[in-house]
């Protein structure tokens, strides 16, 4: 799969999805996805981020969030994982990498595609085998949603309502609980890698629009229906085609070991 990219569409909903470096586990310990939680009230405070869902797992992060202007997201996961990542290492006394180098994101339309990105982030550890009912997770958007006002509380319920297109709070929450509810009743908890992997899903027209938004930035993307859905796709390129000759200087007699 290409690498991740960042785009920046004003008002347009992402869904990111940033792993721990080789998807290890470095985020096993409760202490350590509290202090990530935290981290996020941090960047809401400082930076306004619009936040719709998220879920602090152990070896990944997936995060709905708004655009806003052009540094609102970039510089609130720069402070959340930089943070996090760096309490980590002083408490390991390591110097490693925490994170992969770049978060993936996926424009999501809003409407009923926003609902069921909404219902996947609140069922991964459902789909783990962690839990049995996201109610279950302490550190997710689901109690948060279904149990407001929190005293800390991340998800902007106003927007997320509005992104939804429901009349109040009421609708949201009803709606939201029957989906979790229906979508575990009927195994639906298998992954769906077009919210992890494509640049962007909802209709046909919101993702030709994403498309053309999006064109100059990187041409070769393709839109292909996917059943009740539209994704747009990042090229299938190796990695070599990118770097040809120049992959000889990335060879391991090539590397220099830092002390």
């Amino acid at each position: 799969m290409a690498r991740a990219n960042r785009h920046h569409i004003p008002g347009q909903v992402w869904h990111i999805t940033h792993r721990c470096h080789k998807r290890e586990f470095l985020l096993k310990f409760a202490k350590d996805r509290r202090r990530w939680v935290q981290w996020l009230f941090e960047a809401k405070k400082r930076y306004r981020p619009d936040i719709l869902n998220y879920v602090a797992t152990s070896n990944h992060i997936p995060l709905l969030v708004v655009d806003g202007e052009a540094t609102v997201i970039p510089k609130s996961l720069q402070l959340v994982e930089g943070s996090t990542a760096q309490e980590f290492n002083l408490r390991k006394q390591s110097k490693g990498a925490f994170w992969e180098d770049r978060y993936h994101a996926t424009a999501v339309e809003t409407g009923k595609h926003l609902l069921r990105c909404l219902v996947y982030i609140d069922l991964n550890r459902v789909r783990n085998g962690v839990v049995k009912h996201p109610a279950q997770w302490a550190h997710g958007g689901y109690r948060e949603i279904q149990n407001l006002p929190f005293r800390y509380g991340l998800i902007n319920l106003s927007k997320l309502i509005e992104c939804c297109g429901f009349g109040g709070e009421d609708e949201l929450r009803t709606n939201h609980r029957e989906w979790v509810e229906a979508a575990i009743k009927q195994g639906g908890q298998s992954r769906r890698p077009e919210w992890t992997e494509s640049v962007a899903v909802g209709s046909e027209a919101f993702v030709s629009g994403v498309l053309d938004k999006l064109k100059r930035q990187a041409p070769g993307r393709q839109v292909r229906t996917a059943g009740d859905h539209y994704e747009l796709r990042e090229p299938e390129v190796a990695y070599s085609v990118h770097f040809g000759g120049e992959m000889d200087a990335l060879r391991l007699e090539n590397a220099y070991l830092w002390g």
